[in-house]
């Protein structure tokens, strides 16, 4: 099991997905009858990052109740109502291996004070986080060893999908312009997939409004502290209905290029 911990962003509000988050959060659309958050820890797990904190926000209860009872959702049960025990079917064949901190952050909080709050979870030097609503055909272990030869504070996953996403300039694998959400310029634009020494926390405060890209990663792109990760493979995000409705047919076809062996 590696040691780095893998942080998610889940407290977002969805806006552009209000039929399905008026219920759940956004990282609990399902992709394949799993949320999406299942998928993004699956592509973590099977590089070996079992350490999960995830940073609770707008309807946090919802993602606290699915591990709660993950094996009641995800697996085979035989229940003995005379007994009144229930156990997991030896055979059943969704046995993860993940150690999960759900950590509540505030429903309104930004995503800087989010990462802030974690802080105290975070007992190394380096740790992963990423958002919770983008898959990619990624090589973690790639990522972190890229991440580790940069020696910057920060790396972060640059793909090149729609210009509706924030865009990054880059000079010798370092970030020269943050911008987010401009007119698309064809250039490398923010994937997640980040990976952070603890010096970030130096640049984040506890306080709601601290944001994070705009904020933190433009800070580190100003003193050249900020790396990229080029990733020239699939990555998709869950932005809207349109986009869960891609997923789900790529799962459902077979074809989800994020999909790795449990």
């Amino acid at each position: 099991m590696s040691g780095e911990k893998v942080v998610i962003l889940c407290g977002g509000l969805g806006t552009r997905l209000r039929e399905e988050t008026e219920f759940k959060p956004k990282p609990m659309i399902e992709v394949g009858e799993k949320p999406i958050l299942w998928h993004i820890m699956n592509i973590y797990s099977s590089f070996g990052f079992n350490d999960f904190v995830l940073c609770l926000g707008y309807k946090s209860e919802v993602i606290r109740n699915y591990f709660l009872n993950y094996y009641n959702f995800n697996s085979d049960l035989s229940i003995s109502l005379g007994q009144n025990t229930v156990r997991v079917c030896p055979y059943s064949n969704d046995k993860v291996d993940w150690n999960v901190i759900l950590s509540d952050t505030g429903k309104s909080t930004l995503k800087g004070a989010r990462i802030k709050k974690i802080e105290k979870f975070i007992t190394g030097d380096t740790f992963m986080l990423t958002y919770g609503d983008g898959v990619a055909n990624i090589d973690i272990n790639n990522l972190l060893r890229f991440h580790k030869e940069q020696g910057c504070i920060g790396t972060v996953t640059g793909v090149s999908p729609p210009s509706r996403f924030g865009e990054m300039i880059i000079r010798d694998k370092r970030v020269a312009s943050f911008t987010e959400k401009p007119q698309s310029t064809g250039g490398l634009i923010n994937g997640g997939f980040f990976v952070f020494n603890r010096k970030i926390f130096d640049v984040l405060t506890l306080d709601e409004n601290c944001d994070f890209e705009v904020g933190a990663l433009e800070q580190l792109t100003s003193i050249g502290e900020l790396a990229v990760y080029p990733l020239n493979k699939e990555w998709a995000c869950m932005d809207t209905v349109r986009d869960v409705e891609y997923l789900n047919r790529l799962w459902n076809n077979g074809n989800a290029f994020w999909r790795r062996k449990s």
